[in-house]
């Protein structure tokens, strides 16, 4: 990789952990620049705009999603194995504050009513989750571990309120019995679409 792209990335990186702290909102040229110990001319030339800035660290948090949670989940065996799998490295990730987890939750609110491109793309990576549970719960009705008749919608729409009300409580109430509760409702949520033979 060429310098330049190393040093890219590099800034990108810093990006999402600020991100994280300061929300995306408050992702800024300046305060990058003052993080990396740059001019902002230098970091100007890198991405032309603060909307660009905070896309790129975005894009490198949906990245380290999809690699820590989504794909790995994606290689386990089809059907509750499948749909556990996803539920543990998600929990992981909300659990150990990965930045690019838990700045999906932290810019979905801070941007819900705002237009433009960083709105946009939120969406669709908030879709693009829901698309995914949905997928690997229609992925356990063909080995005969999740009923046919299971709305594979409704699933992710629970499983998802479960992972946000586990952000919420593990991260701003600090409850110690956070991740009981998600683990409850997430066993909760398998009994209910689980056939008779798994």
């Amino acid at each position: 990789m060429a310098k330049g792209a190393q040093t890219r990335e590099a800034i990108v990186d810093t990006a999402v952990e600020l991100a994280f702290r300061v929300g995306l909102g408050g992702l800024t040229i300046g305060e990058l620049a003052r993080a990396q110990q740059m001019s902002k001319s230098g970091l100007f030339a890198h991405f032309r705009s603060k909307e660009a800035l905070q896309l790129a660290a975005l894009a490198r948090a949906r990245e380290t999603f999809v690699d820590l949670v989504v794909r790995p989940a994606l290689t386990a065996p089809r059907g509750l194995p499948r749909i556990r799998e996803l539920f543990e490295r998600w929990l992981d990730c909300g659990r150990g504050g990965v930045p690019g987890g838990c700045l999906f939750v932290k810019a979905a609110t801070e941007f819900d009513g705002q237009p433009g491109a960083l709105r946009d793309q939120l969406a669709q990576d908030h879709q693009d989750l829901f698309d995914t549970i949905g997928q690997v719960c229609r992925s356990g009705v063909s080995v005969h571990q999740v009923r046919p008749d299971v709305d594979a919608d409704q699933f992710a729409h629970d499983l998802y309120g479960v992972m946000l009300v586990f952000y919420l409580t593990h991260r701003l109430l600090a409850d110690p019995a956070a991740e009981t509760h998600a683990r409850a409702s997430f066993e909760t949520l398998l009994d209910a679409v689980r056939t008779e033979a798994a």
